[in-house]
């Protein structure tokens, strides 16, 4: 199993269920874990019933896991700022007012938000890769997550052309100097291109990470709509040339025993023979396979639920069995 490990889908199928069983079933199998939400529900915090921010902090009851929630909000007014406190050091004074005013005004722009989360994720990869042996995601809806995931590629082909011009234009300053004087820019420790080289750097890393390091996992509810959607976020995933690894199957509704014969049992059976006929479409029609099948609980997916969940999962965890906070369970690894 890669170290990244992403679990998308449509709004509201299950994902966040899923991440954090997954991510607590390797936690029990002695993998170093940390779970990591960009989902501004902040579902995390409900189902471990305790407060996660920004950074890492450790899960009760679930030795090895640690979990953060990045809030959308913060993390786009920090990217607005660091892009404010860049630009400011490179422009004239009268430059910095238009500068935010035009920042402003990107607030609200579509592709703001996932522009600033897909900075947050990709340093939490780069900053606490190192201190974990597994990272898992529970991301944004699936439309969202495909708009991040295409970010690498267009975005570093739009850095090299950025780059090209900066150094075509430095370059005609330099010639033009005449005599003893001084060019009014120099390529070498221009602040512009060591930016620029820092987020051309920063994208490669996203983009190589995701292809070679990372598995993706796709949840979906048994209805039309979900199953539909998976189909697009399977394709989307294939033009990225990202492969998802498999498909969990959230929230199926639990059969009524043989000996009940009212109503509800006439309305369940028939609610399961639906659903199974679109189970069957998702494994005849799609390429990853399910690798679960997860019934609807009467109860909120805590604790020993929530072992149920991560049990029904049939998802490698690379552990070994220990607990990852035994010091003899990392001495091997």
């Amino acid at each position: 199993m890669e170290q990244f490990v992403f679990f998308g889908g449509k709004g509201g199928v299950g994902k966040t269920t899923v991440s954090c069983a997954y991510a607590s079933r390797c936690a029990t199998d002695g993998v170093r874990t940390l779970v990591v939400s960009t989902d501004p529900a902040h579902s995390v915090s409900d189902v471990f019933d305790q407060q996660f921010g920004d950074d890492p902090e450790p899960v009760d009851g679930v030795p090895g896991l640690d979990a953060m929630e990045i809030d959308p909000e913060d993390e786009m007014q920090r990217h607005l700022q660091e892009i404010r406190e860049s630009l400011s050091e490179q422009v004239s004074a009268a430059m910095v007012s238009e500068i935010n005013r035009q920042l402003e005004l990107s607030h609200g722009t579509p592709g703001a938000y996932e522009a600033a989360l897909f900075d947050a994720f990709v340093s939490v990869m780069r900053e606490e890769g190192e201190a974990y042996e597994r990272v898992v995601f529970d991301t944004a809806p699936t439309g969202s997550t495909l708009r991040l995931l295409g970010l690498p590629e267009f975005l570093g082909d739009w850095i090299d052309r950025l780059l090209y011009k900066r150094k075509q234009s430095i370059d005609l300053f330099e010639k033009a100097a005449i005599g003893d004087m001084e060019p009014r820019r120099l390529m070498d420790g221009d602040p512009v291109i060591e930016r620029l080289q820092r987020r051309k750097e920063f994208f490669e890393f996203a983009g190589d990470a995701m292809r070679n390091d990372a598995a993706f996992f796709l949840v979906l509810n048994p209805d039309q709509l979900s199953v539909n959607e998976t189909e697009r976020a399977i394709e989307g995933f294939d033009e990225r040339d990202l492969r998802v690894r498999g498909l969990v199957a959230n929230k199926l509704t639990p059969e009524p025993d043989e000996d009940e014969a009212g109503r509800g049992a006439r309305y369940l059976r028939e609610k399961v023979a639906t659903e199974r006929d679109r189970l069957r479409q998702v494994r005849e029609r799609f390429d990853p396979p399910l690798v679960a099948e997860i019934e609807s609980r009467t109860t909120e997916v805590r604790g020993d639920v929530l072992s149920e969940v991560a049990a029904a999962l049939d998802i490698e965890t690379d552990g070994d069995g220990a607990p990852a906070d035994d010091p003899s369970a990392r001495a091997d690894r």
